[in-house]
Order: structure tokens, then C-alpha cells, then sequence
């Protein structure tokens, strides 16, 4: 039985080229950073800012204990790409609600309600990136804010809460 693949004419493929972009610096400073927590039981570091990037995409490494995770929300300006790196976190993407496993990479793109929880027993860490880069800052501002300043601030980072977080 032949696939549809098949029936490329391998001729019209362009060689891969590799490109570099020597405004971008080779390693991060942001992982000489401190871990900062923006609720009890979660925090994160920034691996890579977006001022390192020249605002492409800045990447997140989050830890979460049990039973955390952020409200269901919406990013109007910015894909979020996740890649979980140990445990088992439950996500909501659009209607779909599924566990990802580490080793899970998947991409939530701008203007889909979305969320994630730890509802395991240990804690969870996976990388968060996010395209354009800048979000980060948000994150920055949440560490240590108090509660009622939340959703404020996230809304002026173009995040719009709308819903409560997973529960178990």
C-alpha cells in the first residue's frame, strides 16, 4: 500500500539552511536569576527574557506543588508553548481537558482559554515559553502582590481570567 507521501517530488524540496542571528546572545544570564513565587507552593524562574531575545520569546521553568495551578485564562497577545519535565499535570485547552505526562510538549495558541493544575502528589516542573516574548514580565510583577492585585495586573499583560482554577 503506498502513503500520500509517496508522491512528493523530492526535487522541489529546498536544502535546509541553518540561519544564526548574532543579535541574539549564545546562553542566559537569566539563569544566574533568582526562583521567585507568585503563590504559595509555585514558583518559577526565567530562563530566558525576552530582552535576551530581543522580545521573540522568553522561557519559564515552573515548579508547583499539589493542587496548584492558575485560573482559566486567555492570552491575547502570546502563544504559551509548555513542555512538562517531571509529573503529571492536568490541562485544560479549549473544550479538552487530558493529563500530560512529563516528556508532554504541546502549544496553546493566543486567544484560547486555557489552564493547568498539579492534582498529583508531588510536585510538578515544566518549562513555559511564550511567543512574543514579554510576559514574563507579569510574572515578575506577581511575585509578591498581594491577592486582590492578581487580576489587574494580568489583564494589563493582556490575560483575561475567565474562570476559576482546576479542582479536585
Amino acid at each position: 500500500m503506498s502513503h500520500p507521501n509517496d508522491q512528493i517530488d523530492i526535487s522541489r524540496i529546498e536544502p535546509l539552511r541553518t540561519q544564526s542571528y548574532p543579535d541574539i546572545p549564545v546562553g542566559s544570564r537569566a539563569n544566574d536569576g533568582d526562583w521567585l513565587q507568585v503563590v504559595p507552593g509555585e514558583r518559577f524562574k526565567v530562563r530566558a527574557s525576552s530582552d535576551e531575545t530581543n522580545g521573540r520569546y522568553s522561557v519559564l521553568e515552573l515548579v508547583a506543588a499539589p493542587g496548584c495551578g492558575p485560573p482559566l485564562h486567555i492570552h491575547q497577545d502570546e502563544d504559551e508553548h509548555f513542555v512538562v519535565l517531571e509529573g503529571t499535570v492536568c490541562f485544560v485547552c479549549g473544550d479538552r481537558t487530558f493529563d500530560a505526562t512529563a516528556g508532554t510538549a504541546l502549544t496553546v495558541p493566543k486567544g484560547v482559554r486555557h489552564t493547568w493544575a498539579n492534582l498529583s502528589e508531588s510536585d510538578v516542573r515544566m518549562l513555559a515559553a511564550f511567543a512574543p516574548g514579554g510576559f514574563e514580565r507579569c510574572f515578575h510583577e506577581l511575585a509578591g502582590a498581594a491577592a486582590d492585585e492578581f487580576e489587574a495586573i494580568v489583564t494589563a499583560h493582556g490575560c483575561l481570567i475567565v474562570g476559576p482554577p482546576i479542582s479536585r
